[in-house]
């Protein structure tokens, strides 16, 4: 039987991916355990490998292309003694993917029947509508309006034609008189109510919400010719769609406060040039190097076991209280940005944290992280000080309750016992969830990092 290979879930959240190269072409034999594609995430390029064995009939999906949902067919294998030109012949047929363009007009159909079935009239005998025929009940019926309820809290009985055309003239049910049974408004009451004028609805129309700026909008205020356009990878989309969906979702609020580093930067400097060597290929070289970034992760993680009620993430249903400090670290890389994480950072020394970011980093950069290193974490540390940038808010990215913009160490003057020094001074910026964070314990949790920074010997304790 033809084996079908379809495009895998790399991850929890994915739901397509680039089929960036195939490794094998068809009439190849392969093996279980056999690489036979890249496929490429919104984060990550990631390999694939063949669970059964056969010969390649078809290949479904050319190498690069974009948006292949996931269980898509991708390619077609021959079993042992089928014969891969017949097996390629009905690839696809009985594909377990499904085929979304049909789906998405079966379901565009039914709000139009529906539609269709709401506006059509009702037959009736002539005259009033008191007897009105009503129809037979189907699946396809929309839910029934919701009752509406008079100022003395009875409920307020009407035709589905009186409540639909009091709705449009914004005409308040409640204060026309019914004229058919048990003083159901009709109609004809309606009608004679609109030639009144009596009370609007109460509830003024809800304002239409504001769409986004199309792109021929955005197009037409520049020179034709004047720019390129440069469409959005998978990284860029994915990036604003989780963007909006926090500035838009986690209500943020922000903490600002000044550290001084000289201490660290010294420690910093006796720990490196305390550092063994080792030799590798390179030759020798130091067993670790580190950076401030290094020892900025490091007070994070100890600060979040020291106040334990701000590592947590919300939930609608209950707050998650992590038992470690994973914290992710925001990295650039071309078109984008990625956040590998620091699993159990507060149990890590100094050195393991260092050489730890550098390959994760090293990866990130290649597009060769796994899922579970980068996804997840309690915390995250978004750092542009070696940008010159003095302080800045970064956005929460969830299941996050924090992240930390860490700014640029520089001179400053600082007064002590009413004198006017020197000092290295770093501001650092906590956002919070407020939901999970009040303003107090997100206070406490960057005082507890700042004590950490002012005295980092207490990181090697």
């Amino acid at each position: 039987m033809p084996i079908q290979i379809t495009m895998p879930a790399l991850s929890p959240t994915m739901e397509e991916g680039n089929l960036a190269r195939w490794l094998v072409k068809e009439g190849d034999s392969v093996s279980a355990g056999d690489v036979i594609a890249e496929i490429e995430t919104d984060k990550a390029t990631m390999e694939v490998e063949a669970v059964d064995e056969g010969t390649v009939a078809k290949i479904v999906v050319p190498e690069g292309t974009e948006g292949v949902k996931v269980n898509a067919l991708i390619a077609v294998l021959a079993a042992e003694g089928e014969d891969p030109a017949e097996v390629a012949k009905t690839a696809g047929a009985g594909s377990a993917a499904p085929a979304p363009k049909a789906e998405a007009s079966q379901k565009a159909e039914a709000p139009q029947k529906t539609e269709a079935a709401q506006e059509a009239p009702v037959k009736q005998p002539a005259g009033d509508d008191k007897t009105a025929a009503q129809p037979a009940p189907t699946s396809a019926q929309p839910a029934a309006a919701p009752a509406v309820v008079g100022k003395d809290g009875e409920r307020v009985f009407a035709s589905p034609l009186a409540r639909r055309l009091a709705k449009e003239a914004g005409i308040d049910l409640a204060a026309v008189s019914g004229s058919g049974p048990r003083g159901r408004v009709v109609k004809a009451d309606v009608e004679a109510a609109i030639e009144k004028g009596v009370v609007p609805a109460a509830k003024a129309p809800e304002a239409p919400a504001p769409k986004p700026v199309s792109d021929e909008q955005v197009l037409k205020l520049f020179e034709e010719g004047s720019y390129e356009l440069v469409p959005h990878d998978s990284m860029r989309k994915t990036i604003a769609r989780r963007l909006v969906e926090a500035k838009s979702t986690i209500p943020h609020f922000y903490l600002t406060l000044d550290c001084e580093i000289d201490a660290l930067l010294a420690l910093r400097k006796q720990l490196n040039d305390a550092a063994p060597m080792v030799k590798d290929e390179d030759g020798e070289r130091p067993a670790y190097k580190l950076s401030i970034n290094d020892m900025i992760i490091k007070a994070m993680a100890m600060a979040l076991m020291a106040v334990p009620e701000a590592n947590v993430s919300w939930t609608e249903s209950a707050m998650v209280k992590h038992k470690h400090a994973d914290v992710g670290v925001a990295v650039a890389i071309p078109g984008g940005l990625i956040t590998p994480i620091v699993r159990r950072a507060e149990e890590k020394t100094l050195s393991a944290i260092s050489n730890e970011m550098k390959d994760l980093a090293a990866r990130a950069r290649s597009r060769r992280l796994k899922p579970e290193e980068y996804q997840g974490g309690t915390t995250a540390i978004s750092n542009l000080g070696m940008y010159g940038i003095k302080d800045f808010a970064a956005v929460i990215n969830p299941p996050h309750a924090t992240i930390l913009a860490v700014g640029s160490g520089e001179e400053r003057a600082v007064v002590r016992n009413g004198e006017i020094k020197a000092a290295t001074i770093m501001s650092v910026t906590l956002s919070t969830d407020h939901r999970a964070v009040d303003g107090a314990l997100g206070a406490e949790l960057l005082a507890a990092f700042k004590r950490l920074i002012e005295n980092p010997i207490a990181m090697l304790v």
